[in-house]
């Protein structure tokens, strides 16, 4: 038996697998801590599997592989989904990596912080540069902490929703390094941009998660094999976003330069990232 690679979560995992069944290729599923891999029982259906594959990653929702499911999808596959909130608990866990987690509840810990009457004395110690006195370039660390800070539930909500959803695919699938880089670059080098727009006084991951979005969307296009394909419905979504904030319609002041800038670095991550030979 060969593994020839993974998928993201059961569902897809058995759809693939109806799939290669109408071609007469046996496998099963096996499931990893994250995602489920897919094994192939006779060797020499390794080649055309593989293909098929990559095919799958590019296109999942083809409407052939659910015909495949409907002509042969077997009731007798279980999967272990979760129940209740140990279940949820379980795949916000899973969904996501260490770097993931950790930047989640930093930003959890400074926004609870902002609003039980440390918001001064936080602010005073993680703004931008020139934002209080006494801030100066030997506080180097202010080049990145504004990314922690969020000045409503709405603002933090949003931000912390993509950055779990698509910074944990990211870290699951590629690796920490990668998100690493994400992280740092795109809470900096937006900041100083934005500092240049509008001033010292902003905050926010919304830099770092447009670095996600873009570096997402392109990989699932150069590298549909990864596993992080970012559907053009959300990228649609993300772009209408970065265009309304130039507007008044939000009715909020929005971090445009942070925008663009993470967009920028995420995107051109991907364009280096994506330049390594493909493996499954």
């Amino acid at each position: 038996m060969i593994e020839i690679g993974q998928l993201p979560n059961a569902r897809a995992a058995q759809a693939f697998i109806d799939y290669l069944k109408g071609l007469n290729i046996q496998c099963n599923a096996v499931q990893h801590a994250q995602g489920v891999g897919i094994v192939i029982i006779h060797p020499e259906d390794e080649q055309q599997a593989r293909q098929e594959l990559l095919q799958f990653a590019k296109n999942p929702y083809d409407s052939k592989y659910l015909q495949a499911s409907w002509d042969n999808g077997d009731t007798s596959a279980q999967f272990d989904y979760g129940s209740g909130t140990q279940g949820l608990v379980q795949q916000f866990l899973m969904g996501a990596g260490p770097l993931t987690l950790i930047t989640f509840f930093i930003c959890v810990a400074v926004f609870a912080g902002m609003n039980l009457g440390f918001a001064d004395a936080i602010y005073t110690q993680l703004s931008f540069f020139g934002a209080v006195p006494q801030s100066d370039i030997s506080q180097i660390w202010r080049l990145f902490t504004p990314s922690l800070m969020h000045f409503s539930a709405m603002h933090i909500i949003f931000n912390l929703l993509w950055w779990w959803y698509l910074g944990g695919k990211i870290e699951n699938k590629i690796g920490t390094r990668p998100l690493l880089f994400l992280l740092l670059v795109a809470g900096t080098l937006p900041s100083i941009v934005q500092f240049y727009l509008s001033g010292p006084h902003f905050g926010g991951l919304s830099g770092v998660v447009y670095a996600v979005v873009g570096y997402t969307w392109l990989m699932g296009i150069r590298q549909p094999h990864c596993g992080i394909q970012l559907p053009q419905a959300y990228m649609g979504f993300m772009m209408v976003w970065l265009v309304l904030g130039f507007t008044d319609l939000l009715g909020m002041p929005i971090a445009n330069g942070a925008h663009i800038g993470g967009l920028l670095v995420g995107l051109a991550q991907a364009l280096f990232d994506s330049r390594k030979q493909p493996q499954i």
